[in-house]
């Protein structure tokens, strides 16, 4: 099975079949599928390595418009809206209020949620830090990180919920 953001577009043929992962139950019967994989446009992705290199030396950050998913559909983030680090830090970021205001009036307006964050590592693996799990405002919301640390900008996202740290398959498509 093919995850994670670094497949290329040629390997990820049939994104149905990337989007569920079956379980079964005791008697190896299907008792149902459950999607754990958030889905970036390939506008979005290349936007956020795009802005992860802007924003060098500092940490940079943005916010993931699209659908929250449900149990029926993945998580989608259609477009990548960048924000100011108003922290200007190589180390830890903040997205002002106002960016925050903005982006979150424009995708009510287009009856759009508000799907996560995005934001870099310049020097270390991107993996969520003390920092990022104790600033994580939103259960619900997925936290991508693109780190800067190798020659390749590495894309991953997670879900933090209660201080909990899973990290969940990418797939970007178009």
């Amino acid at each position: 099975m093919l995850t994670m953001a670094s497949a290329t577009f040629a390997q990820v043929r049939s994104l149905r079949s990337l989007l569920a992962l079956r379980y079964l139950g005791a008697d190896g019967l299907q008792l149902g599928i459950l999607l754990v994989v958030l889905q970036l446009s390939a506008d979005a992705y290349f936007s956020m390595v795009a802005h992860a290199l802007d924003g060098l030396p500092d940490e940079a950050c943005g916010l993931m418009v699209g659908h929250l998913g449900d149990d029926a559909a993945p998580a989608s983030c259609d477009t990548f809206e960048p924000c100011e680090n108003v922290a200007a830090s190589s180390r830890i970021y903040s997205i002002g209020p106002r960016d925050l205001m903005r982006i979150e009036r424009a995708a009510d307006d287009a009856d759009l949620d508000i799907v996560g964050v995005m934001h870099s590592h310049t020097h270390t693996e991107p993996y969520p830090s003390v920092t990022d799990v104790e600033q994580a405002p939103d259960p619900a919301w997925h936290y991508v990180i693109v780190s800067l640390r190798d020659e390749a900008p590495m894309l991953r996202s997670y879900r933090i919920v209660d201080g909990g740290i899973t990290e969940e398959p990418v797939v970007v498509s178009g």
